[in-house]
């Protein structure tokens, strides 16, 4: 056993875990940091459906490079950690002990399945969508040859690897007990214009259904047994049913846990004790909008947690701390962006808000006969009586994803429709809307009849 020494030491290898070590280097360039992870090479993780289809075909194109990190003066150890002491402040790996005097977790999530599936996943054609990038590139190659694949799972993953497979050549069907996919992240009217593309595509839905049984001959599972009794037969079946966070190591070292599994943490990221702090996937998230514990988990989110750890761990440099997660989404789905930031029309009903909508569709170029130009949808919702902005939705071209971004930040601002509606936005024909009908002001100025 090898014994180390580190000021500040981090469990995991993920986004959350590169950027709270960049940040907390910037921040106490005097003290030594350690990253210790499990596999040398980690993939992006939303960027593994990508690995399925033609966008990138390869887990190499998707592998997260550390090279930047070694430079900076960090350092980087690849084992396994067993066993975490609190109270001596030290980790126990396979082949090392390590010293600390600030301990971060950053272990991320892990596949969540369903109790009655997980027998299933001792048939060798049966698989979840790990972040190990040789158990990735043993399901690509075993996929190879196959035609029929099913998809159980409709949220963004698994939309993504069912649009990725069918483009490559594959008969896809998805399973989901949603009434409609990407249900936690778009209202009804919007999903139904991405599920039109996956149909358009070839792609198979069975919403609603439940899977209920995985049918199985030799170790083979040979289709899928829905709630209703219909058969869904299928070569492959891949379950994208979300994560869950990885919190063995921290129960085990006796950390709290919060609702849903997460590592409890305060608005700084420090657990209960203040030389331990939780980061990314494996801490306890809340919504910003509701305070209610929050299952989401995306790297965008995790790296903002990152950096707050990072600044924080000695001192508290600044007092905003970190506020819940506004459930920030956004993905292609064939040639369409969609994006969501907030809470949906939906959410806002089970949580008895009072709430304003509305959508306003455009061109995102002007004028409208610029050749690339295609039509734009932009969807917010508003609290009815102070026009504070909760949500949004945007459907277009590419700069969707950046444009939910401005949507975002006025969900994290607690901007209401009046400041969205003297928003001074730069355009220009080839980039952007007009000035005169851009997206977001409209659809503000439309909330603006309603609101009192």
């Amino acid at each position: 056993m090898k014994n180390l020494e580190s000021d500040i030491l981090i469990i995991g290898g993920g986004p959350s875990a590169l950027v709270a070590a960049t940040t907390a280097k910037t921040n106490n360039p005097d003290k030594t940091i350690t990253i210790i992870k499990e596999f040398d090479i980690g993939l992006v993780p939303c960027g593994i459906p990508y690995i399925f289809g033609k966008t990138l075909g390869d887990s190499e194109k998707d592998a997260m490079a550390c090279g930047g990190i070694k430079t900076n003066g960090i350092d980087i150890v690849i084992d396994k950690v067993e066993d975490v002491d609190i109270e001596s402040k030290k980790v126990f790996s396979k082949e090392y002990t390590i010293s600390f005097d600030k301990l971060i977790f950053a272990t991320g999530s892990i596949p969540f399945v369903h109790d009655d599936l997980k027998e299933a996943l001792k048939l060798q054609n049966v698989f979840t969508i790990e972040k190990d990038k040789a158990y990735i590139d043993s399901i690509k190659e075993y996929i190879e040859d196959k035609k029929k694949i099913i998809v159980v799972g409709s949220g963004f993953i698994g939309v993504e690897m069912a649009d990725e497979l069918v483009c490559n050549g594959k008969e896809v069907t998805i399973i989901s007990g949603s009434k409609y996919i990407l249900q936690n992240s778009f209202d009804k009217e919007l999903a139904k214009k991405a599920e039109e593309i996956l149909l358009g595509h070839g792609v198979t839905l069975k919403q609603g259904e439940y899977a209920k049984t995985i049918i199985q001959k030799d170790g083979i599972a040979t289709g899928i047994e829905l709630n209703d009794g219909s058969i869904i037969n299928g070569e492959v079946l891949i379950l994208a049913t979300g994560y869950q966070p990885n919190t063995a190591l921290a129960k085990k070292a006796g950390l709290k846990l919060a609702r849903y599994g997460g590592v409890w943490v305060d608005e700084y990221m420090r657990t209960k004790n203040k030389d331990i702090f939780a980061i990314g996937d494996c801490s306890g998230r809340r919504d910003f909008i509701t305070r209610e514990p929050s299952k989401v988990m995306l790297a965008s989110t995790s790296a903002s947690e990152a950096r707050v750890a990072g600044t924080s761990l000695y001192k508290i440099k600044y007092m905003k701390g970190f506020n819940g997660t506004i459930a920030i989404f956004s993905t292609m789905v064939g040639d369409r962006a969609f994006a969501s930031a907030g809470i949906t029309e939906s959410e806002a009903k089970r949580q008895n808000i009072e709430y304003v909508s509305a959508t306003f569709e455009g061109m995102n170029r002007h004028p409208a006969t610029i050749p690339d130009a295609t039509k734009q949808s932009v969807k917010l919702i508003a609290m009815r009586h102070s026009g504070r902005i909760i949500g949004g939705q945007v459907i277009g071209d590419k700069e969707a994803g950046e444009m939910i971004n401005i949507i975002g930040l006025a969900i994290e601002s607690e901007l209401t429709i009046y400041s969205i509606i003297s928003l001074q936005v730069a355009t220009q024909p080839l980039l952007t809307s007009a000035p005169t009908t851009y997206p977001i002001v409209k659809a503000a100025e439309m909330i603006a009849k309603e609101v009192s």
